[in-house]
């Protein structure tokens, strides 16, 4: 059953919900989507925790690697004031990220993951290191790039948010992250649930996350992250021998740091943890309502965020061809990747999905916004198929309208 509304334009998006919630089993989502800066669907369903909980109007859920689009739009936010520079080096604003042969390293190419700092398994002993802000920026200003700045590009999928995050920090003069998304852009819009460090008062909102991240005891994720390994190795050596230059342990070595299978991803501390390219808990309402913004040319509602010419420079395209983490073309902006859509073409689409099945992006050719989150199942590190059959509804249904 799915509680919410949707302008009769839109209904297909709110069908397209039914079909991608659990069948059986627990498991729940919302969708929002804004066309020409109106919320045209506002739709939730399902369960928010393995005991049948409904999802509420209110509830946010983890949305991994959708975070990433958010953090993005904040540093957006401070070049937009002239604070940041895209082609200054990142060491003006963080001298202690110069160490190692950082120092040519630029905002651009951290934002684009043309920095050659995504191995975050050869920067932490553990996951939980990835709770404790300090430390984690620490260990990227000591850390030596896989590459030459712009050589090539590779997915910072863990490293990518405490990187622009720490800029953004560098010129704001060190206040918490959580607090920046709260007063530049949750605030400004008048969003129900954008957060990147849960507050106490509103853990009772959060989704349990349902998914083989959390099934079955540590042993057993762990013979499996094992396994993982093993079969990344057989494989490099077989695409080797092909002439094929992907190297799966690449991947792993991106998205899988030591400890991982031990993270308790339902905790408190890690939800209260600040995790700029991981952990952001949201609502799609929230989600899409950034993005709409961003649809509109930077404004909505007589706020404005970005410039026209800011907005511009974020979502022109940097880079082609696949990467030394994902292996396909993401057409990678500032901060953001191509929107993905069933049965519809985006090309002026940017934001960013994440594992687990989340994601947002904002089409300003359309003036479309879409935005969906979930608690259960897994996908890919950049998004399933759920969040590209969304957005091919809604899509769709903005070109009828």
């Amino acid at each position: 059953m799915l509680h919410g509304w949707t302008h009769p334009d839109f209904a297909d998006v709110a069908r397209g919900l039914r079909r991608i919630l659990p069948k059986k089993g627990p498991g729940g989502a919302a969708v929002c989507v804004y066309h020409r800066g109106e919320k045209v669907a506002d739709v939730w369903g399902g369960t928010r925790d393995d005991a049948g909980t409904p999802w509420e109007e209110d509830t946010v859920s983890v949305s991994f690697s959708t975070t990433k689009g958010v953090a993005s739009t904040l540093l957006h936010i401070y070049a937009d004031r002239g604070l940041i520079d895209y082609d200054a080096p990142v060491a003006r604003y963080w001298p202690e990220f110069g160490d190692a042969g950082k120092d040519a390293i630029t905002v651009r190419q951290l934002m684009c993951h043309e920095a050659g700092l995504y191995a975050i398994r050869d920067m932490v002993e553990h996951a939980s290191e990835m709770l404790d802000w300090q430390q984690m920026v620490d260990r990227l200003a000591a850390a030596p790039p896989r590459h030459a700045p712009g050589a090539a590009h590779g997915y910072h999928g863990l490293t990518y948010g405490f990187l622009v995050g720490e800029v953004v920090r560098r010129v704001a003069g060190g206040k918490p992250f959580a607090e920046l998304i709260e007063n530049e852009i949750a605030r400004p819009l008048g969003l129900d649930g954008l957060y990147c460090g849960v507050p106490a008062d509103q853990m009772h909102r959060c989704a349990q996350l349902l998914s083989t991240l959390t099934d079955g005891p540590v042993e057993k994720r762990r013979a499996s992250t094992e396994k993982n390994w093993d079969r990344a190795c057989r494989w490099r050596e077989r695409l080797k021998k092909v002439g094929i230059r992907y190297d799966p342990t690449e991947t792993l070595a991106a998205l899988v740091p030591r400890g991982m299978e031990e993270l308790e991803f339902n905790s408190d501390a890690f939800r209260a943890a600040s995790i700029p390219a991981a952990n952001g808990m949201f609502t799609a309402r929230s989600l899409a309502r950034m993005y709409a913004c961003l649809a509109q040319g930077g404004e909505l509602d007589g706020v404005r965020l970005l410039s026209h010419d800011t907005l511009r420079k974020a979502s022109e395209e940097q880079n082609r061809g696949a990467g030394r983490v994902i292996p396909i073309s993401m057409r990678w902006r500032l901060g953001y990747h191509r929107a993905f859509a069933v049965r519809a073409r985006v090309p002026s689409g940017f934001g960013h999905f994440g594992f687990g099945g989340s994601g947002g992006w904002a089409d300003p050719q359309r003036q479309l916004a879409v935005a969906l989150t979930v608690n259960s199942g897994v996908g890919t590190p950049f998004g399933d198929t759920r969040i590209a059959r969304i957005g091919g509804f809604a899509a769709r249904c903005a070109d009828r309208r």
